[in-house]
């Protein structure tokens, strides 16, 4: 029996060290699934707000069509922030930089086209628009709302990965930090909106 003894410890040490990579590596799989899950709701909500914008362009349109330039810009900045998507497997800071830059402008697009209609009582009056104004207030609550869910989901799973001893098993299994939402540079200041 003693001669079987180092062996049994060197079993016991193995299966133990498999149990303990395997149920590492399956957390973290999971917590990365669900970052890209969160991923998928944000891009979700700014799909929305993309949605809602042609039926604003053709309201404000119709009652400002002398603002040529402004309904333009909302029009390019739809199109260049719906063309930029990123692949929620891969979620590096250059890419989401990349796609917040976009939905950035779409934003101060908007934002001129919100200023835009304070001119024109009767389109403020408008019921159509005026629910449309509420889709869209709705929807940039629930945009912020999925940013900081998916940030609290990165979160948990960069914890998870970089806290010592998980992060040498996150280095063998190629699990890498994934890039959070940020603010846009210039956000912290209040807005200089001019009539």
């Amino acid at each position: 029996m003693k001669k079987f003894l180092p062996w049994i410890v060197i079993g016991i040490l193995v299966i133990g060290l498999y149990s303990w990579g395997k149920g590492f590596n399956n957390t973290a799989v999971e917590y990365e699934a669900d970052a890209k899950t969160e991923w998928s709701k944000v891009e979700s909500a700014y799909q929305e707000r993309a949605d809602l914008i042609p039926n604003l362009v053709s309201i404000v349109k119709g009652y400002a069509a002398h603002e040529k330039e402004t309904l333009e810009g909302v029009i390019k900045a739809r199109s260049e922030a719906t063309k930029t998507t990123i692949d929620a497997g891969n979620l590096t800071p250059e890419k989401m930089a990349q796609f917040q830059q976009a939905q950035q402008g779409l934003t101060g697009a908007l934002s001129k086209l919100l200023v835009t209609v304070e001119r024109y009582p009767e389109l403020k009056a408008d019921q159509r628009f005026g629910e449309l104004q509420s889709q869209y207030e709705g929807t940039e609550r629930r945009i912020r709302v999925a940013r900081d869910r998916f940030n609290d989901a990165v979160n948990i799973y960069d914890i998870y990965t970089t806290k010592f001893p998980g992060k040498l098993l996150a280095s063998l299994f190629g699990f890498e930090e994934m890039a959070r939402f940020k603010s846009a540079p210039g956000n912290e200041n209040a807005p200089k909106i001019e009539f």
